[in-house]
């Protein structure tokens, strides 16, 4: 008997979306026990009825048709960091943050990155117009800007720097950092293969050690998707 009872209550559940008080309310059972039914079969929250977003993966074809804009906090530190030694307790505390500012091409995959002391509007505007220059130098104009929602990009000072270049401002959807994935992943690439690569003895250290590795990714890391060449080559190939 309890069997149809919970294929019933499943089937309010998937197909009415009612929550475990209003089936309870509707078949004159308990709620508790309608509450386990839907627990044990994987009923027990609304948000996991509906479909998972498909993840789109795409490439732009031109350079500078889409920038991603992204900033990773890192920890100052004095002394080889516990990632490296794993001994917490000898880790540095109060010394601040760094925040690495990233602009990578989604067609090329070339980067910019500067390190900078924070990530309010003037840091962010400034990184903006240096990326831009960067960038242009090498025969990249730049089209489209993506950013999540920090205040540092939704600022209006960062808005009307855009407007005045005639750049597109495209913003994530909130709670969506796979929307900026390329820079997600180039982030996840510059922590492994840089940052926590070495044990630097510093955060100091480690900034001025940024320009070395970056030139390296820019001109000698093959990716796969870019049929293993490198940002410099993929550009050199469609400019």
């Amino acid at each position: 008997m309890h069997g149809f009872w919970a294929q019933l209550t499943a089937r309010l559940r998937r197909d009415y979306r009612l929550t475990g008080e209003e089936i309870a309310s509707r078949l004159g059972l308990a709620r508790s026990t309608v509450a386990g039914w839907l627990t044990r079969m994987g009923l027990g929250r609304l948000a996991s009825l509906e479909p998972k977003e498909p993840v789109r993966r795409y490439q732009r074809e031109r350079p500078g048709e889409l920038l991603h804009l992204d900033i990773k906090k890192l920890a100052r530190f004095e002394g080889v960091g516990h990632r490296i030694t794993g001994n917490r307790r000898a880790a540095s505390e109060g010394l601040g943050y760094d925040f690495l500012h990233v602009a990578i091409d989604d067609a090329t995959r070339l980067a910019y990155v500067e390190v900078l002391p924070d990530e309010r509007r003037w840091s962010t505007t400034g990184f903006l117009i240096r990326a831009l220059r960067w960038f242009r130098e090498r025969g990249v104009r730049v089209e489209r800007v993506m950013t999540d929602n920090g205040s540092g990009y939704i600022a209006r000072l960062f808005r009307k720097v855009l407007r005045m270049l005639g750049i597109r401002h495209i913003r994530t959807r909130p709670y969506t950092p796979k929307t900026n994935g390329k820079a997600e992943r180039f982030i996840q690439t510059m922590l492994r293969e840089w940052a926590y690569a070495i044990p630097f003895p510093s955060s100091h250290r480690r900034a001025v050690d940024l320009p070395r590795w970056l030139a390296w990714y820019n001109q000698h890391r093959p990716h796969a998707s870019l049929a293993r060449r490198s940002p410099a080559q993929a550009l050199a190939g469609t400019t």
